[in-house]
């Protein structure tokens, strides 16, 4: 990868890379590792350490280094930006992982592509669909479109899943007979750059991750484009990329309002149709486990609230937390809080001290789907507190359960509840409402049972799988291809 000097000379690219989790680890492969000066992290316990063996620095430091460009390797792209602006970096050296199609695509060396259970025999080209995703690990948007896989198998159709990065989805996919194609090279490409593409009658692709990809495209082939996202994570993009993805051959679909409205900050003018996501049904036939109940809080039966999701500001758990510790002390010692998900991230090391003076409050750490479910099973109350969450797959997990949710209005699924009813709405960041919806829960002034079994029914009517593949299907149909 090179830059050209103002005396026309040639030079290899100095990176900073700014973040070291998991997006570091998903597009480290695209910087040679000479080329990289240090990689810097907010992160006290990084400080001072090395990472594949480059030395981690505080932002602080980085102009004791002659650098080009500092990429940003995080969706808090907009803070990150911020802070080295504030520290007096020029916004043309700021890039984000977006960005890369433009600043390494035409010099970075191509990845290998490597296919999983590839077609055996010629097939009808107009019955080949390319699902493509941003990943294979088992998360919502994954998920969603795996189960879309599963749909055109049965309807005929010759269903192939391609994918940024290997993950443990392509085990599921292997089971069932559906090809997989792992292509790193989609993380920074195009459409048009992609020629094995070519051979498909239709595209699917997932998440606003393939927006630099849409950008230049062949517009001979549909292309569907299923968005997940809330406008958080459209924070690395570049007006100007948006700009060129052409309608033409292009279908939009949203997971509910949130995703439509983050997509439409940047064009307005993109026609945009709702389909939600399927989950599968795995609701306990038998009823709920008394005896887990009575095990977990030493033989009194409480009443359990639970949220799931990994901690952090858009998650909102600090929301729930304030208002756990303003409820009074004999109401709340009738219930009990479980905190669900990675809590490694620096709120949850925050919630973790607080919760030490309430000993209502478990924090679990991540669990499995398995335990997931059951932990539902157990739970008499789901809590979604986050700030911004387009359609919660836990969500429509806890009512297929039948279990009610008590969820932020800034949360796509209370679309699809009646207040009151099917679950419990309280105005997003408001501790004190939020707290005392809970007091009323805690107290008997809701009818929980009845809200749960009306719970049920919304996931029939809207989430269960049944009802995604019937319209999953009308928009497929409606497709020419």
């Amino acid at each position: 990868m090179y830059s050209i000097g103002n005396g026309g000379e040639k030079h290899k690219m100095k990176f900073l890379l700014f973040g070291t989790g998991e997006y570091y680890n998903r597009y480290k492969i695209w910087f040679a590792k000479e080329e990289i000066i240090a990689l810097i992290d907010n992160s006290k316990e990084k400080q001072g350490r090395y990472i594949d063996n480059i030395l981690v620095i505080r932002p602080e430091d980085i102009f004791q280094y002659e650098f080009d460009v500092i990429v940003i390797l995080s969706f808090y792209v907009k803070a990150m930006k911020q802070q080295l602006m504030n520290l007096g970096v020029e916004e043309s050296k700021i890039y984000h992982f977006f960005d890369l199609h433009d600043l390494l695509c035409h010099s970075a060396v191509k990845r290998e592509i490597h296919y999983y259970d590839p077609m055996r025999s010629e097939s009808d080209r107009n019955r080949k669909i390319l699902l493509l995703s941003h990943d294979l690990t088992l998360g919502g948007p994954a998920l969603a479109l795996y189960h879309a896989a599963q749909v055109l198998v049965k309807r005929g159709y010759q269903a192939v899943f391609g994918s940024m990065l290997d993950g443990p989805l392509r085990g599921l996919l292997q089971e069932e007979g559906i090809p997989v194609i792992i292509d790193e090279n989609l993380m920074i490409a195009a459409m048009e750059d992609t020629k094995w593409i070519n051979e498909y009658s239709l595209v699917i692709c997932n998440t606003m991750n393939f927006h630099v990809f849409l950008s230049v495209r062949n517009k001979k082939i549909p292309v569907v484009w299923w968005l997940h996202d809330a406008r958080f994570f459209y924070d690395g993009i570049r007006q100007k990329v948006m700009d060129k993805i052409s309608q033409d051959n292009l279908q939009i679909w949203s997971v509910g309002p949130i995703p439509e409205s983050a997509v439409k900050t940047f064009r307005q003018d993109f026609h945009v149709e709702d389909l939600l996501y399927g989950v599968i049904d795995q609701a306990d036939p038998i009823g709920g486990d008394a005896e887990c109940v009575e095990q977990s809080v030493g033989g009194n039966r409480k009443m359990r609230f639970i949220t799931v999701g990994y901690i952090e500001h858009r998650k909102g758990q600090d929301i729930l937390l304030e208002a756990i510790k303003c409820l009074e002390p004999d109401i709340r010692q009738r219930a009990e809080f479980f905190f669900v998900g990675e809590n490694t991230s620096l709120l949850a090391k925050e919630l973790i001290d607080a919760a030490k003076e309430i000993p209502e409050i478990v924090i679990t750490g991540p669990v499995g789907r398995e335990e997931i479910h059951s932990l539902f099973g157990h739970s008499d109350v789901l809590v979604c507190p986050s700030r911004e969450d387009p359609m919660p797959t836990v969500a429509a997990e806890a009512m297929m359960h039948g279990v009610p949710c008590l969820l932020s209005d800034t949360t796509g699924t209370v679309k699809y509840i009646r207040d009151g009813r099917d679950g419990m709405i309280f105005q997003s960041g408001n501790a004190e409402q939020l707290k005392e919806i809970l007091a009323n829960c805690i107290q008997g002034r809701w009818n929980l049972d009845q809200m749960g079994r009306n719970a049920r029914k919304v996931f029939e009517k809207y989430f269960s799988l049944e009802a995604f593949e019937v319209h999953f299907m009308e928009l497929v149909e409606r497709i020419e291809f």
